[in-house]
């Protein structure tokens, strides 16, 4: 027979991985993808670092709710970049758009993470134990023991005293082929650890949700009270206000507080003195208006709770009471200043300021010496905090104080700039020194300036924020959620019985941890010796009633065989 052979000229070439067909995600698929980038964990920590780092510019830069002067000289002081910075709104950063949206998918990814885990976890706790491995001797810990044929121990009988072992130290059981030749159980422990973790992230997604209805919903401010003056919780009642996003006047508890008296204890060791030692502000507090008023004591550190507000101690200093009449021999002012302590001696700079006086406005700009003491050259300074000397040392001024145009000025300061000098210690009027008591002549026909008395003020720092509390318990919640998914271990245990020819009952056990554990030796040592304990403690205790009834030489015989079936149980492999 001849052989054909068939040729041809057509050859198969591979084809280039250009050429490969990769299948359409269309949108659903597209959207699956993202939702499942973002809902990584990878992305979640990622999140948290870009979180972290977009607040950094809220310490670098004077934020506008809280000091809105400052960022207006800022802006005024860097016209090229600040407008710049102000478009990026890192004026505003907490509340910017690029702020809120790291905020935003982060809660959105935690959410993500947390649910489908938390299903997950649910789904494994409701499941049995996984299936019996064919070969335990390949677990991280195993071991094998031999009961004695004399203990009449079933394969079976064996099995349910592994699984009441196991039980007894915490693990959940379950039984297989329990009448069959080679019955065995299988537990699992440690779900607590995976709940521990699961309740550290929904605490953090807690967290997270506190802090935004602390910044939507909460408020803070600051408040000047000098003793004798009170305090009602209005918008005008503030010095300074910093209202949360979505902030509602009408929110605002109607509370009062006022200052009966403020008591500073000085160290008078010579080691420490001057030092302060303790500040108590006593108190008149009313939930509302139409309450029962109560005494409270406002410390540092200890501060008043009234209508879900904090109310803080800060600062405290002196402030002087003073009179200062016109021109034409009316009251332009009257009443406490407060001073600003600049050291530890109370030695305290305030300003004075008349609008109403006629016919010029007045201005005083000093200090304030609780305890005034002279030094070789006539110049008065301060000495001790309390005040055994008080002192006024002041300059007058006349002119336009800018108060009429309606821009808002710091109380503290006093713009001399286009003002006319009255008195200072280098014109020939000579400064103004005034004690308790005392009064002085303006020159020029412009009015006179007294020293009434000595009152202390305290600065309050108010605070109302609705996830204060929340945050508290969230935050212990993921410490508590922290510490048991590092400290609990998941562990998974199996027990496997079979009997020999010869009616030893023959157990092998191993242990398997789910991750690293450095305590999975200690754990197999304690189920091994709780083994030891059901079922050779007995045989001891049946070989000790044998000798009884036995003559001597036989117990000699027992005793023997006793040790020699003891030394046939096999140490961990």
């Amino acid at each position: 027979m001849e052989k054909t052979t068939v040729t041809t000229n057509k050859t198969q070439e591979p084809r280039a991985a250009s050429d490969a067909v990769l299948p359409r995600l269309g949108f659903a698929g597209t959207l699956r993808w993202a939702w499942r980038q973002l809902t990584s964990m990878r992305t979640a920590l990622f999140l948290l670092l870009l979180l972290a780092v977009a607040a950094v510019p809220g310490s670098l830069f004077p934020q506008r709710p809280s000091s809105p002067s400052v960022v207006t000289k800022y802006l005024q002081d860097h016209p090229d970049s600040g407008p710049v910075l102000d478009w990026f709104r890192l004026f505003n950063v907490y509340s910017s758009p690029w702020f809120s949206a790291i905020y935003l998918l982060l809660f959105i990814s935690l959410i993500g993470c947390v649910i489908p885990r938390a299903i997950a976890h649910y789904k494994a706790i409701r499941s049995k134990p996984p299936r019996t491995p064919s070969r335990l001797s390949r677990l991280p810990e195993y071991g094998t023991l031999q009961i004695p044929a004399s203990q009449g121990v079933t394969a079976g009988q064996a099995i349910k005293d592994a699984a009441a072992v196991l039980k007894s130290r915490g693990y959940r059981v379950d039984i297989r082929d329990a009448d069959g030749e080679r019955p065995s159980v299988g537990a699992e422990r440690g779900f607590l650890r995976e709940v521990g973790n699961l309740l550290f992230h929904t605490a953090l997604i807690g967290v997270l949700i506190a802090l935004a209805l602390g910044g939507l919903f909460g408020y803070s401010g600051q408040r000047v009270l000098v003793e004798g003056d009170t305090f009602v919780n209005t918008l005008v009642g503030y010095d300074t206000f910093s209202p949360g996003a979505n902030f509602n006047a009408g929110d605002l508890d109607p509370y009062s507080v006022q200052l009966d008296k403020f008591e500073v204890k000085f160290d008078r060791q010579k080691a420490h003195y001057g030092q302060p030692l303790d500040f108590t502000a006593t108190m008149t507090t009313k939930a509302s208006p139409s309450s029962t008023a109560k005494k409270q004591i406002l410390k540092v550190n200890d501060p008043l709770a009234l209508g879900g507000t904090n109310i803080y101690l800060v600062g405290n200093g002196y402030a002087p009471v003073v009179t200062v009449k016109d021109g034409t021999g009316k009251i332009a002012f009257q009443g406490p200043v407060v001073s600003v302590p600049t050291d530890g001696a109370y030695t305290s700079l305030l300003v004075i300021k008349a609008p109403d006086a006629k016919p010029s406005q007045l201005g005083f700009v000093g200090f304030f010496l609780p305890t005034a003491v002279k030094d070789g050259n006539g110049v008065a300074f301060g000495s001790d905090p309390d005040p055994f000397n008080p002192q006024l040392n002041l300059n007058s001024f006349y002119g336009d104080l800018g108060l009429d145009k309606g821009q808002p000025k710091n109380v503290f300061t006093l713009d001399t700039s286009k003002l006319t000098q009255l008195n200072g210690r280098d014109l020939k009027a000579g400064g103004i020194v005034l004690g308790p008591g005392g009064s002085y002549t303006l020159p020029q026909g412009k009015g006179s300036i007294s020293f009434d008395g000595l009152k202390r003020y305290v600065a309050l720092d108010i605070h109302h924020d609705p996830g204060q509390v929340w945050a508290l318990i969230f935050g212990v919640s993921a410490l508590l959620g922290l510490v048991g998914s590092l400290f609990l271990a998941r562990r998974r245990a199996w027990v496997r019985t079979g009997m020999h020819p010869d009616g030893r009952t023959m157990v092998e056990y191993g242990l398997l941890a789910r991750g690293e554990d450095h305590r999975l030796a200690a754990e197999s040592a304690a189920i091994r010796k709780l083994l030891e304990k059901a079922w050779l403690a007995a045989r001891t205790d049946s070989a000790e009633d044998n000798k009884q009834a036995e003559p001597t030489a036989d117990r000699v015989s027992a005793a023997s065989g006793t040790a020699h079936s003891a030394s046939k149980v096999s140490k961990d492999q």
